[in-house]
């Protein structure tokens, strides 16, 4: 099973690369043998604004298009600006293909300042993903300043996880690819008893 975690932090550190990480370690913890690959959206600035100027993605914007295309499941973490998600989350996903997110589970998690800015789970994140056609996990976290070392940000985390590793398998691209397979098996079967 493949997971990518999509951190949009501008900083190095970053609060929100550190919340991507934990709600990983916490579906890890929740999935067991889970492939993680986090990808920062800082590095592929450059790229994703090339994309969006020229319509045309880099090598490097590819592969990241080309892994999230395969993934089981998605992990996605924005910064808050103006009570909204930041431009360089927006665009990596204006840039990615039509039709990549259909039917990924996603777990949305934002980072703020003040807790003021927590709607942006459900006014930004949340239409967002479901206008992609993405399955958005019920649960989302979002991680003021003051949340991080608190038990209440521990429990959200594991809370979101937990729902998220329930999603995962039952919706997730290897779940298609094994329901496929198992109606081809059963086409090939059904067609050798017809002969």
């Amino acid at each position: 099973m493949k997971l990518i975690v999509i951190s949009g932090g501008l900083r190095e550190p970053s609060s929100t690369r550190l919340l991507a990480d934990r709600l990983g370690a916490a579906v890890r913890a929740e999935l067991g043998h889970v492939d993680i690959e986090v990808v920062e959206l800082r590095h592929l600035a450059r790229a994703i604004t090339d994309a969006m100027l020229t319509g045309f993605a880099s090598p490097e914007l590819e592969q990241v298009f080309e892994k999230v295309a395969g993934c089981d499941g998605l992990i996605v973490v924005t910064p808050t600006f103006n009570a909204t998600f930041s431009g360089l989350f927006k665009s990596f996903f204006d840039v990615l293909p039509e039709q990549t997110l259909n039917s990924t589970p996603v777990l949305i998690a934002a980072t703020g300042g003040t807790e003021r800015h927590s709607l942006v789970l459900d006014h930004a994140l949340r239409p967002m993903f479901s206008y992609l056609h993405a399955l958005v996990s019920p649960t989302g976290v979002y991680a003021a300043t003051s949340d991080f070392g608190s038990r209440g940000l521990d429990a959200r985390i594991a809370k979101a996880a937990k729902e998220f590793a329930r999603l995962v398998p039952l919706c997730g691209r290897g779940r298609s690819e094994a329901v496929s397979a198992e109606l081809d098996e059963m086409h090939r079967l059904l067609a050798g008893a017809q002969q």
